[in-house]
């Protein structure tokens, strides 16, 4: 069974989308750089180690990446997921974890890369939006992507109706693609090519590659 550390720094639903779907999978370890996230007081009622990293302890970037690293070592983790962590990492620290280090991002990468994507995407004025888990590599939400969900955008929608949307997406595509990796399902090219050795299924929103059956 695959170890796994979680990074968050707010609620970690989908942290909680994760547990819900019984992965064959050891959360080693949910680590935080937020002492008041929500999602640490999940994990410690269900048993799970926790560990807060706060970056406001440290001079700058680099300082804290090192102690976040440390940390992370410590529960020897096979990948490292991001789920909800907001914070930019250095280079150095992504290539430490390159190909073991995954993260989902609320659009449909390469649109609207960083913060406020929702808003971003209803005044471009796109008709679908939604969600992509991919490798972290050292520019900003630009990795190689494994999953992607889509939704439509509706004429009344306003952020908060249609991040609620896309949420739901995520909680779906997430577990999914922590399986892949986890039962070695997704091959990584050296060029950032992705590939995923999967069954097929029919959900009721666009999802490329199509999840397994089994997950929902």
């Amino acid at each position: 069974m695959k170890r796994i550390v979680v990074l968050i720094s707010g609620r970690g639903s989908n942290m909680e989308a994760m547990l819900k779907a019984r992965l064959p999978v050891d959360i080693a370890a949910v680590i935080s750089n937020e002492p008041a996230a929500g999602g640490l007081v999940t994990a410690q009622a269900l048993g799970i180690a926790t560990a807060v990293v706060p970056h406001r302890a440290f001079a700058d970037r680099t300082a804290f990446d090192e102690a976040l690293a440390a940390e992370i070592d410590r529960h020897q983790p096979d990948f490292i997921i991001l789920a909800g962590f907001m914070r930019v990492l250095t280079e150095n620290f992504v290539a430490r974890y390159l190909g073991r280090m995954v993260n989902i991002h609320p659009s449909l990468l390469p649109s609207f890369p960083g913060l406020h994507t929702h808003r971003r995407a209803l005044e471009a004025g796109v008709r679908i939006h939604g969600c992509t888990v991919h490798f972290v590599t050292p520019g900003l939400d630009s990795g190689p992507i494994i999953i992607q969900a889509a939704v439509p955008v509706l004429p009344n929608d306003t952020e908060d109706l249609l991040a609620a949307r896309v949420l739901e997406q995520e909680h779906r595509i997430y577990p999914q693609a922590v399986r892949w990796l986890c039962e070695a399902r997704v091959q990584l090219g050296a060029a950032g090519s992705v590939s995923i050795i999967r069954a097929s299924a029919t959900i009721g929103a666009l999802v490329s590659p199509s999840p397994d059956d089994r997950i929902f």
